[in-house]
């Protein structure tokens, strides 16, 4: 800890106002830091990713977010392509909805949505070589973001595998990173819930 304040109790319950008021002054500058550690967490995944694809996982976010610049998306959109795998590191079996609730407070409704829910709509090109349901995401066929996860899975997703795709570094897409989670938490302006703009 880098300040001589702390607060008076041991247990959450026993704090003062005054406590949970110098929290939030102190809890500033960290969140301010949040970009910071999501930008070094794609960056480990250059470094320690999973075995056996042809690129590593930054690589993917990279290309999956040059697909969906290309297209025409929002920074909403391409933020969410980048970071749409970025749970992979903490979280490999729910990394979907790991990856969503990163980026949930700061992007529309509908973005953090396809996250949340793309590792199922992705089973279709592989989970019948594992003897799964390879249309598991039809229970959200009638969800209005249903499309827009098929095509975000469709046309940025599982096409972001190749070695040789010419993709856009991490330094381009720093700038969208920051400013999207420099965003007010949970705006509702951003959030938008209920408003579903699909993929360009």
């Amino acid at each position: 800890m880098s300040t001589d304040q702390t607060v008076s109790f041991t247990q959450m319950k026993d704090g003062t106002k005054d406590d949970y008021l110098l929290l939030e002054e102190l809890e500033k500058p960290y969140l301010a830091l949040t970009a910071d550690r999501v930008l070094d967490e794609l960056r480990r995944q250059g470094e320690a990713t999973l075995e056996g694809y042809r690129i590593t996982r930054l690589q993917h976010g990279l290309q999956s977010a040059t697909r969906a610049e290309a297209d025409g998306a929002d920074i909403d959109w391409i933020v969410g392509a980048l970071l749409h795998d970025v749970g992979d590191g903490l979280a490999p079996q729910n990394h979907d909805r790991f990856s969503a609730e990163v980026i949930r407070p700061f992007v529309r409704w509908e973005v953090a949505w396809v996250v949340e829910h793309h590792g199922i709509f992705q089973m279709l090109y592989y989970g019948h070589h594992y003897g799964w349901d390879r249309n598991a995401r039809d229970r959200f066929k009638d969800h209005p973001c249903f499309k827009s996860c098929s095509d975000f899975c469709e046309r940025w997703d599982q096409a972001s595998f190749d070695p040789d795709y010419p993709m856009k570094q991490l330094e381009h897409f720093e700038p969208m990173v920051r400013e999207v989670f420099a965003r007010k938490a949970y705006d509702p302006t951003v959030i938008r819930e209920g408003v579903v703009l699909g993929v360009p």
